[in-house]
């Protein structure tokens, strides 16, 4: 993926990568030392491109909704925060963060049918090689929860749904059964605490790691970021319609606008997206802003 900008520098620290959203730096010194800080930037991405436009707080609305999902789900499983102790410059929107290594494998529970999930279903009547009752729609809910991983791809690329087989023979099976084990048992908890707030969680992507070197012995931790609008589905409940793409709590207003006759823009053309217009952007935060209250109860 192009255009990401460059990390800002920070005392102490060294920076490693960064993503559509996120940057990552090594701590250098202090009683952190050696371990890593994620910082997420207020950057949105839209059809495999980082746009020049900026969504303001997004960063802390992502690193707050995360935090207060990691304490909805301690007891269930524990994450890789180590300290929100972080650089002033980067105050509220990073974390002090355990090294893992991360299991290669995007950790995807659905409870309801759209997306990537819905063309699969489409096409073959299974979603990563689960076969779904017939005749459904778009935004039907289904039967149960299913998990349908997907490989992890280049930045730029797009992930590919697989079957859970397929993650077995890349991390073997009691691994593989684990990680879908708890990502059902994360997305159980999660939907019905959405759903008590008035909003659907269609589905959710999640992360796991381990620290180095445990291997199998070694416990399964949640890690990156977790039940934010960037790597769930989000949708009002009173607003529900199956049969329809269904308005969400993330960033569609961008999407919509994009490919709308307004911008301009051909995504065929391989031309950078334009800057968004201002009330673009001021809906978009409306959006993680809401559903950042709506799920959490306090105010931003």
């Amino acid at each position: 993926m192009a255009n990401i900008p460059p990390a800002p520098v920070l005392e102490g620290a060294t920076h490693l990568h960064s993503g559509k959203v996120r940057d990552l730096y090594r701590i250098d010194a202090g009683e952190h030392a050696g371990r890593l800080l994620m910082v997420a930037s207020d950057r949105i991405s839209a059809y495999d491109h980082v746009l020049s436009s900026t969504i303001p707080d997004k960063g802390e609305l992502l690193t707050r909704m995360s935090l207060w999902w990691f304490d909805q789900l301690a007891d269930l499983v524990p994450n890789h925060v180590v300290s929100t102790d972080v650089p002033a410059a980067v105050a509220g929107r990073a974390v002090v963060c355990a090294n893992l290594e991360m299991f290669p494998v995007e950790c995807v529970a659905r409870g309801y049918l759209t997306g990537s999930g819905l063309a699969d279903y489409e096409a073959t009547g299974e979603v990563c090689g689960i076969a779904l009752p017939p005749g459904l729609v778009d935004g039907d809910r289904l039967p149960s929860p299913v998990f349908t991983p997907a490989t992890k791809a280049d930045l730029g690329d797009h992930d590919e749904n697989v079957s859970f087989d397929a993650v077995a023979r890349t991390v073997g099976a009691h691994d593989a059964e684990a990680l879908r084990d708890l990502t059902l048992r994360v997305y159980a908890r999660a939907e019905e605490l959405a759903r008590e707030r008035g909003i659907l969680l269609a589905d959710t992507k999640l992360e796991f790691g381990r620290a180095p070197g445990e291997g199998e012995r070694g416990t399964i931790v949640l890690a990156d970021e977790v039940l934010t609008p960037d790597s769930s589905r989000y949708w009002p409940a009173d607003d529900w319609q199956p049969g329809r793409t269904q308005a969400s709590f993330d960033k569609q207003v961008v999407r919509n606008w994009l490919t709308s006759d307004a911008s301009g823009w051909d995504r065929t053309s391989g031309d950078e997206p334009p800057a968004l217009p201002a009330e673009v952007v001021a809906l978009t935060r409306a959006r993680y802003v809401e559903a950042y209250e709506r799920l959490t109860g306090e105010r931003f």
